[in-house]
């Protein structure tokens, strides 16, 4: 049966998304998983969403997937062994060395190689197997014959983007988000916290989203140039990964209101379900599925549209001295 894997940006949404059907959820380390940490948890959060999560028969992967430097390796251990005592039950992470370290420290914790590892080919893929991952996210730009392949050939677990935004380069490696702010602030163990750098467990600006014109020196060539992060919504697609075996299935939107994700949830649950009971042979009717989405979409698209508008009105703010 394939995963449906959830966000919780926080405990509400954690408890939200499991109620309403989600057979995992994803929660990320303050500092340490590439959002503002608004959405993401204390230790003690952690904690309490593994005990939520298990409750509710669901599992728990903690997202880890920041670059680090080599002086944040040994905090990072620190706080994966009282997740491991916690009983946590995966780990997302995206930088080589730290996925080496943790699957050497805890080798029979499970590893999830990150949107962000930017797994393209196989070969990718044996090198991830190699450190100690067994499940990989499949970059968004992979088509549904080169997943087949993958699946045919390599011994690892797909995991698919259903319900996010498209990059104009990678999904997960913004190096453009600190165009106009970047501020470096530590937590009080030391953790870097950079504003608008992602990567190293700041906020993304989504600076790509500005209205952009091109010049040649004093030469205007376009009036408007958009760069590429359109929200994408893999319904079409749903029935035939099911159907190839991938893995699990993840919506993202840990930013979200609890009441959008607990939707967004109980509506791929649905869709998840009726689907696998269908007979097979039979022609799926995936039409009342797009106008129950589209209702979503709407409102998921408001809601990021504005989150948008105030990440570019802070970032446009001059970092204080």
């Amino acid at each position: 049966m394939v995963e449906l894997l959830a966000p919780a940006g926080n405990l509400p949404m954690g408890e939200g998304a499991v109620g309403n059907g989600a057979n995992a959820i994803y929660v990320g380390p303050r500092g340490w998983s590439r959002r503002r940490d608004q959405y993401e948890m204390s230790d003690d959060e952690v904690h309490a969403a593994i005990e939520i999560a298990h409750g509710g028969g669901a599992k728990l992967r903690v997202a880890i997937n920041t670059n680090m430097q080599s002086c944040e390796i040994a905090p990072m251990l620190r706080k994966m062994d009282r997740f491991v005592s916690w009983r946590v039950d995966g780990a997302i992470m995206t930088d080589i060395g730290a996925i080496a370290e943790v699957h050497r420290r805890f080798p029979d914790l499970t590893i999830h190689a990150s949107i962000g590892a930017n797994i393209l080919n196989n070969e990718d893929v044996r090198f991830y197997r190699s450190i100690g991952v067994s499940q990989v996210v499949a970059d968004t730009k992979l088509t549904l014959k080169e997943l087949a392949s993958r699946k045919e050939q390599i011994d690892v677990g797909i995991e698919i983007l259903i319900h996010a935004n498209k990059c104009y380069t990678y999904l997960g490696k913004c190096w453009m988000s600190p165009y106009h702010r970047l501020e470096r602030t530590t937590d009080p163990f030391g953790k870097d916290l950079f504003k608008g750098s992602p990567n190293r467990g700041g906020l993304d600006y989504r600076v790509c989203l500005e209205s952009w014109e091109l010049y040649c020196g004093e030469e205007q060539w376009e009036k408007s140039v958009a760069l590429k992060n359109d929200a994408f919504f893999l319904l079409e697609d749903i029935p035939r990964l099911i159907d190839l075996k991938v893995e699990c299935l993840k919506v993202q939107g840990r930013e979200y209101p609890v009441p959008l994700v607990e939707r967004m949830v109980r509506f791929y649950r649905d869709l998840i379900d009726t689907y696998v009971a269908f007979p097979k042979g039979e022609p799926f009717n995936l039409s009342p599925w797009r106008s129950r989405l589209a209702a979503i979409q709407a409102q998921r698209d408001t809601e990021r549209s504005d989150g948008t508008r105030l990440l570019l009105i802070e970032a446009r703010q001059p970092v204080p001295a």
